[in-house]
């Protein structure tokens, strides 16, 4: 294939760290090239550099046959390069069209020319099966929405090689194959893919090529017929990989109750007729397409929102009256689903988020002096306990990659023994190795009687941990059904909102 793009000798460094260490890569005109590496390999970096968001140390970036200048994100773009980030790159108090079309119209036009633009957007959704309301505000959508919004924004602009870090983080698996499905007939047309993503199965459908970076450095590439997802996962981590399993045993008594819940905000209901129970030692799965309650069943459970109408109490204690902080004192750890806005400050140290929720501690804090050594030698202790690399406790947290970044929440929660963990998409973004560490977590929090509310998209994650399962549509709840009894097929119809008449709720 003809190549479009070529990355040579790329090195990166952040201080001592070498993020990319002589990187060579090809893309050839209509080829998907899948990069996969553990959380921290450099994969994003890579992708930063041939973006212009970084400039290399070394090493050179041809578009096309022509070089691009280094650092330079608008040269990328005029060459015909578009990128969907990991991370969200919108402004929160704009609307769906106006972040689309903003930077894509030249300073000197007098009026923007909206009505076009809303069409071209509206016609590019519909032939993905993104849907997005163009007049909607960034800020008032869910992470999957928003994740839609970074793709359409990427696609409206005609890229003609298109780079996709972890694009389907946050879609469910039908969506999922859907945008791949239609990104293949548009190779066929010339367009080139790079796409970085954990989740193997997609890998092995959709791409063409795949190439492992591992601290740095290209360790492998492969023919992705050539192959296998046990292959990839080993070459990526250094190691064989295996998920732990879920082993039965006696669950205690209900921590947490709600009957038939109703939570309205900004005039619109948000959840509507939510009745469930978490049992000690249980872990309860949430299922759904991003976008039907789960964020407003997160902001529930941490104290953030309240109940409009039905009861929902914490070992018998009502949870409308504790508020966040009172949550947290309770004996509740959160995972957020976003683990940037709501799970870490970047700018503070990692021993600072490490002790965040539990300052006021008698061992973090004495008089309103905090104990910065007891604060830094329990970080310490968190990055060995839970593995995460490339930290420090004086380490910026912003610096860490996603999966370490959840690592630290991860530990942090566990640390405490909470009586309720919250974990809101826990795996979201993470690699192989990283996604098994945190699963035998929070099977070992589940052992020690924890109770356990798993938010997740990923419908083998839910089955694998889970005792029971409960689909959410709409703002709305099925009845549980035991995990032993969901297979994929019942389970997609439970997310569509196929309930069977008397077993579910309606």
């Amino acid at each position: 294939m003809t190549p479009v793009l070529e990355l040579d000798g790329i090195t990166k460094r952040f201080g001592k760290l070498t993020a990319n260490d002589d990187v060579s890569l090809t893309l050839g005109q209509g080829e998907i090239l899948a990069l996969l590496g553990e959380n921290g390999a450099g994969k994003t970096t890579l992708m930063n550099i041939l973006f212009g968001h970084y400039a290399a140390d070394a090493g050179t970036v041809r578009v096309f046959g022509q070089e691009l200048p280094s650092g330079r994100p608008r040269a990328a773009i005029d060459a015909g390069v578009g990128m969907v980030h990991q991370h969200f790159t919108l402004a929160g108090n704009l609307t769906v069209l106006d972040n689309i079309m903003l930077g894509s119209e030249p300073l000197w036009r007098t009026r923007s020319a909206r009505t076009s633009a809303r069409h071209k957007l509206l016609k590019i959704a519909e032939r993905f099966g993104l849907p997005v309301s163009p007049d909607e505000k960034i800020s008032r959508l869910s992470v999957g929405e928003r994740q839609r919004v970074e793709i359409l924004k990427a696609l409206y602009r005609d890229a003609r090689i298109l780079i996709l870090d972890e694009p389907t983080a946050v879609l469910a698996r039908p969506e999922a194959q859907r945008l791949f499905e239609t990104l293949k007939e548009m190779t066929k047309e010339g367009l080139s893919l790079i796409f970085i993503s954990h989740k193997l199965h997609e890998v092995m459908a959709a791409s063409n090529r795949v190439a492992v970076l591992r601290s740095g450095r290209i360790v492998a590439e492969r023919n992705t017929a050539d192959t296998s997802a046990e292959e990839l996962a080993e070459l990526m981590v250094g190691r064989k990989v295996e998920r732990p399993v879920r082993k039965d045993h006696k669950i205690g008594a209900p921590v947490l109750v709600a009957n038939s819940v109703r939570v309205e905000a900004e005039g619109k209901v948000k959840l509507d007729d939510l009745s469930f129970t978490v049992s000690a030692g249980e872990i309860l799965g949430i299922v759904g397409v991003s976008g039907n309650g789960q964020a407003s069943l997160g902001a529930l459970l941490s104290g953030q929102t309240k109940p409009t109408a039905g009861s929902l109490t914490l070992e018998e204690q009502d949870v409308r009256s504790l508020g966040p902080r009172g949550v947290i004192r309770a004996g509740v750890g959160r995972i957020p689903e976003d683990r940037h806005s709501e799970g870490v400050v970047g700018e503070l140290a990692v021993w600072e988020n490490a002790v965040l929720e539990r300052l006021r501690a008698p061992h973090f804090s004495t008089r309103g002096f905090v104990r910065q050594r007891a604060c830094k030698a329990y970080a310490a202790g968190l990055i060995e306990r839970f593995d995460i690399r490339g930290a420090t406790p004086d380490t910026r947290t912003r610096l860490l990659s996603g999966g370490n970044m959840q690592k630290l929440i991860l530990g942090r929660c566990l640390s405490i023994r909470p009586k309720l963990l919250l974990a809101n998409q826990p795996t979201r973004g993470l690699d192989e190795g990283a996604i098994a560490a945190v699963h035998a977590a929070l099977l070992a929090a589940r052992s020690a009687g924890a109770a356990i509310l798993l938010i997740s998209e990923e419908l083998e994650e839910a089955v694998a941990l889970s005792d029971r399962i409960q689909a959410m549509v709409k703002g709305r709840l099925s009845h549980p059904i035991p995990a032993s009894a969901a297979d994929p097929q019942r389970l997609g119809l439970m997310m569509a909102g196929v309930w069977t008449e008397g077993e579910y709720a309606t």
